[in-house]
């Protein structure tokens, strides 16, 4: 889908204002000091889609914690969670990104597929084993098919953080094999990926805003959702879950983008610290993702849900149950987004 023909008249004006859209206060520079790269003045814009205290914001706040102590202060980046940009609407502040109406963002891979479905061939299931797999395929291969697929919506990739492996967790029994999610009601945020995997096992997917989940659990309209670890800390779920399953059956990521046009009017001096700082700062969101997972399972088991974890084993049928799918999802997004994560192997 080609946003740029669609979306013109999503408040850029106002966006403009907020942002300076990556214009320079008259070109001025300063000199920091005497071995350090000038930089020119720049006042930029980020979107980022998660809450205050989600794994987008972190990463997004330490990057620009990170460019300005290099740049001595100044490329200054202001980030803004929850879409406030865009009143929320995450489809919204996308399309904003790909116009240049903001300057720089961060979302999902599943929620940037609405410019191209094919960025969600890394939430293919179990295509990657752990996230030393994501991470290496991500950084070579992955990345460079990310890089091409954003640049033909107007935008530049510039990295990746962890959102995390999905697991599941429900209030109706513990899931330890796939005649366990037969009959779940189970929310899901939305895509051909999750609706279908979750049709394979017989459970019924429910599309839903995840702002609607924690009360539809409470309530009873849902049985339960799937979301990593940091996700489910971070909006509470656990305290209205009895069973987790960690089964890792999809993996989802942050890009971090810049609008193509905004970045070419860039020096490369600055293009090469945007890029540098954004991959430190996704390192280092990787690796909070990484050392919090454990510390997530003795919390919630603390909190009196019981967290199976399966074996290579156990997931095999898993597996077998969705091979149909994964066939199909390879065939539809194509034989380059097959090669560039591995799925070909």
């Amino acid at each position: 889908m080609n946003t740029k023909g669609k979306i013109v008249s999503i408040g850029v004006a106002v966006v403009l204002a907020i942002s300076g859209c990556g214009k320079s206060d008259g070109g001025s520079k300063e000199n920091t000091s005497m071995n350090q790269t000038e930089y020119e003045k720049l006042d930029l814009a980020m979107a980022v889609n998660g809450t205050d205290i989600a794994t987008d914001t972190k990463v997004a706040n330490k990057l620009a914690e990170l460019v300005k102590e290099e740049s001595g202060g100044n490329i200054m980046i202001s980030v803004f969670p929850n879409d406030q940009l865009a009143g929320g609407n995450a489809t919204k502040g996308i399309e904003m990104a790909a116009v240049g109406a903001v300057d720089m963002a961060a979302y999902a891979s599943s929620t940037l597929s609405v410019l191209d479905e094919r960025l969600l061939v890394g939430t293919i299931p179990w295509t990657f084993e752990d996230y030393r797999d994501a991470r290496e395929t991500i950084d070579t291969t992955g990345g460079a098919y990310y890089e091409r697929i954003l640049a033909e919506q107007g935008l530049t990739y510039l990295g990746s953080a962890h959102n995390g492996f999905r697991q599941l967790s429900n209030n109706v029994r513990p899931v330890k094999t796939p005649e366990d999610v037969e009959g779940l009601k189970i929310r899901v945020p939305g895509g051909e990926v999750y609706m279908k995997t979750f049709e394979a096992f017989g459970a019924d997917p429910v599309a839903m805003s995840w702002s609607e989940a924690f009360t539809a659990i409470q309530q009873g309209t849902i049985d339960g959702q799937e979301n990593g670890f940091s996700v489910t800390n971070s909006a509470k779920v656990y305290e209205v879950q009895e069973y987790m399953t960690a089964w890792n059956y999809t993996y989802e990521n942050y890009l971090f983008v810049v609008s193509s046009e905004i970045f070419d009017s860039f020096s490369p001096q600055t293009q090469e610290l945007l890029r540098e700082k954004t991959l430190e700062a996704c390192e280092w969101g990787r690796d909070l993702v990484e050392d919090e997972e454990e510390e997530l399972k003795v919390k919630f088991c603390e909190e009196g849900m019981e967290v199976i974890e399966l074996s290579q084993r156990e997931l095999e049928p898993f597996k077998e149950t969705v091979a149909d799918l994964q066939k199909y999802l390879k065939e539809k997004y194509g034989p380059e987004a097959s090669k560039a994560f591995g799925l070909n192997e």
